[in-house]
């Protein structure tokens, strides 16, 4: 890299030596490019053919004919063909093309590894602007330091060495976006994976974006339900929230991330699901199990398994956000989803210690904290003038023996609107979600809560809560009085009420039934076995006898008082005939 430009020299290579008269009128190009008398050397070279080759420092005028041709390729890389306009196309570009008078910038490669290439020569290069290497590979600069730069490399490296020429593209990194992404599977970098062809694209976004700022907000207001009757009746979720999924490994995360995708069915929520650092056939399967169900008709599943490079790890979720900000700023809902976090971060410690960068605590970089602010803030409500639009994100993250208060943790908790607990002594007694009431919180979504929901909820916090003191405190007694046995009792029903197998999302009336009937002492003598049949009939029994109810709950949110009377008054009688006919009722 030449860091004194006041001693620029030119180097003009051709085939032919030039003429007195081109060669005064290269000097002229250059004094009034540079702004001062730049020395002028001539050197033959036959491969080029026809032509000149300029280069001034780092900067590289190629006019040969081999040069036109690449900047003629690149210029096509550029366009976005359909399916059957290929030769209109072509005859435009050639129409449209013009021979860049734009100096191109190029450096050489110093050192290269299968993930990171340090490059010189490249002195007005940016973070996060790609760069072209030989054979198309592309990189990302990912570190500037005096004289050389160092980049994350997206494909095979192999045919990249010491000494081959990088060139600058000027173009941050970017993720195609558009309609046809919904029910496709890409990697990283936009391009499909699932063997369904290409997708046309409608533009471009760049995977870094600044976060909505005060004003382009709005509060959070509405609910974005999960289905899941532990979450949504006390840690309820609103559009624009960040909401973090947190417990050990198989607690059940990814459960509670895809049952949430299956209940936006009908509702107009585009999902994004980023999978990043997981097995191929773990992804495969959970990409199968959303299209069996219908659910991949508005999803969109970005794969960065745990053999794609660090690199394509390290730029999955902000390519998935990029492409969720195309849907929500043309006034769309979006849910997106990165499973996870935690090994988004290992991903980016590795690349990090391969470019030399001083490790801190337990060897991340000391800006591991921004890696996942300035993706996690872009989730935002738009304010009414941008459209209304909103893009929740609920990140996962991974503790080690329930430990909250590790790094990477911490970090995210700290950014999230809240958090989801999963405890793994709850998820092999087999309460799933496995939701501890007492971690879990919810810092937004009672502003978004539905007010019949809030209605129906109730005092139900408040009693898991007493329940779990009590039988901590009862645990070492053998006599207790009939009160305490039946507040156990009624807790036990509460907990077993909260159960929910996968794949099995609830509307909106079916928890609120749930909740109501539960809350008014309904379920207090139902055997614990004997709870999930009860629930069954009890929504059967009530949707088929008050479809009504049912449907101006959904429609409206609201839960009056004569509703609660009407939805108490069934359960006792549906109580009634079961007790009656022996678990026959409904």
């Amino acid at each position: 890299m030449r860091s004194d430009r006041s001693r620029l020299t030119a180097e003009l290579r051709s085939a032919q030596e030039p003429t007195a008269d081109q060669k005064r009128r290269f000097t002229e190009f250059l004094a009034k490019k540079y702004k001062r008398k730049v020395p002028l050397h001539w050197e033959q070279d036959d491969s080029l053919r026809s032509g000149f080759r300029l280069q001034v420092g780092s900067d590289v005028y190629d006019w040969s004919l081999k040069g036109r041709v690449r900047q003629f390729t690149d210029y096509l890389r550029t366009l976005q063909p359909g399916q059957d306009d290929l030769v209109p196309l072509m005859r435009q570009a050639v129409e449209d093309w013009s021979l860049a008078l734009v100096p191109e910038e190029i450096g050489h490669v110093l050192t290269v590894d299968s993930e990171i290439a340090t490059v010189d020569g490249l002195e007005h290069a940016q973070y996060g602007e790609i760069l072209l290497f030989t054979g198309g590979i592309r990189g990302m600069v990912q570190d500037l330091r005096r004289g050389e730069v160092s980049c994350v490399i997206f494909g095979d490296a192999e045919e990249i060495s010491a000494g081959s020429i990088v060139r600058r593209t000027k173009k941050t990194a970017g993720m195609p976006v558009g309609e046809e992404f919904l029910g496709r599977v890409v990697d990283a970098l936009g391009v499909p994976i699932d063997g369904k062809g290409r997708i046309q694209a409608e533009g471009r976004r760049p995977i870094e974006a600044p976060a909505p700022g005060i004003l382009e907000r709005q509060p959070v207001n509405t609910p974005m339900e999960t289905g899941l009757l532990a979450i949504d009746s006390m840690f309820p979720i609103g559009r624009g929230q960040r909401e973090l999924i947190i417990g050990d490994r198989q607690t059940g995360k990814t459960a509670i991330a895809l049952d949430t995708i299956l209940n936006q069915k009908g509702k107009d929520v585009v999902c994004i699901y980023v999978a990043i650092g997981q097995k191929t056939s773990s992804i495969a399967q959970m990409v199968e199990n959303l299209s069996r169900r219908g659910a991949m008709d508005y999803t969109t599943v970005i794969s960065a398994p745990a053999g794609a490079s660090a690199a394509m790890q390290y730029i999955a979720p902000y390519a998935g956000c990029a492409l969720g900000e195309h849907f929500m700023y043309h006034g769309r809902d979006v849910l997106i989803i990165y499973d996870d976090l935690s090994k988004h971060a290992v991903a980016y410690r590795a690349l990090s210690l391969l470019m030399g960068r001083s490790p801190g605590r337990e060897a991340f970089p000391g800006d591991v904290f921004y890696l996942h602010s300035r993706l996690l803030e872009r989730a935002a409500h738009l304010s009414d003038e941008l459209g209304g639009g909103s893009m929740t994100a609920l990140p996962i993250a991974e503790t080690q023996a329930g430990d909250v208060s590790a790094y990477i943790p911490t970090n995210i908790i700290s950014i999230t609107d809240g958090q989801i607990f999963l405890e793994s002594d709850l998820f092999f007694s087999g309460q799933r979600p496995a939701v501890n009431v007492g971690l879990s919180v919810s810092r937004v979504g009672g502003d978004a809560q539905t007010k019949a929901m809030k209605k129906a909820a109730g005092t139900l916090r408040l009693d898991l809560a007493q329940y779990r003191e009590m039988e901590v405190f009862t645990q070492f007694s053998s006599d207790l009085d009939e009160a305490t046995k039946r507040q156990l009792a009624y807790g036990q029903g509460l907990m077993r009420l909260l159960r929910q197998p996968q794949y099995a999302p609830l509307a909106q009336h079916q928890q609120v039934i749930l909740l109501v009937s539960a809350l008014g002492h309904m379920m207090q003598d139902i055997p614990l076995d004997d709870i999930d049949q009860f629930e069954n009939g009890l929504l059967a029994f009530l949707e088929e006898g008050v479809p009504d109810l049912c449907r101006r709950i959904d429609m409206s949110g609201q839960l009056s008082q004569e509703d609660r009377e009407e939805i108490l008054n069934q359960a006792r009688e549906f109580l009634e005939d079961w007790k009656s006919n022996g678990k026959r009722g409904g």
